[in-house]
């Protein structure tokens, strides 16, 4: 526990009796985002990927004098180049009336330390072009942009006719490579 000016921040573990409040965060941050639409996420898919037999996520719940404040929800990616695995924060959520008190940065330095712990070589995340408090808190602490890159994403009908274009023309390779061998 911390003390942080004159209240008490719990940060925690999620369980799975805290789905339902982790999909509350969800929503508000896409409402926050501008994209309060964009959630389809359930409870059912967030107790099947973070709290089943191999959890695909973890989840930090921060509490602010024993009500819900804020989370991070994180899981590994890998670097190839350091031969590590890197800690990839998708939600760092603050409700609003808790936005202002370290409840981000103790977060975030709670992360810190699970990379250093894990061995990982690092923390990344996303932060919106916009979204100017959230920069600056993060530019504070230390972090930096890393020049050059764009995100790429791949989603939806695009997702799906990939996969059927890739599944079609191996189809077709094979049976390309059949009728030569039964020539």
């Amino acid at each position: 526990m911390f003390r942080l000016a004159s209240a008490m921040l719990k940060l925690r573990k999620a369980v799975p009796d805290d789905i339902p409040l982790i999909l509350s965060f969800i929503r508000e941050l896409a409402e926050y985002e501008r994209a309060p639409n964009a959630v389809s996420c359930t409870e059912k898919d967030l107790h099947g990927d973070g709290f089943g037999p191999s959890p695909k996520f973890r989840v930090i719940i921060a509490e602010w004098n024993g009500e819900p404040a804020g989370m991070a929800f994180f899981f590994y990616n890998y670097s190839t180049w350091q031969g590590r695995p890197g800690i990839f924060i998708e939600d760092l959520f603050v409700r609003s009336q808790f936005r202002g008190k370290g409840i981000g940065r103790a977060l975030l330095a709670r992360l810190a330390k699970t990379a250093i712990a894990e061995r990982c070589y690092g923390v990344r995340w996303e932060v919106l072009d916009w979204n100017k408090p959230a920069i600056d808190v993060y530019q504070h602490l230390g972090s930096k942009f890393r020049e050059g890159w764009r995100i790429m994403q791949l989603t939806g009908r695009e997702l799906n006719e990939l996969a059927e274009s890739s599944s079609t023309r191996v189809s077709k390779d094979k049976h390309r490579g059949r009728a030569r061998a039964k020539r």
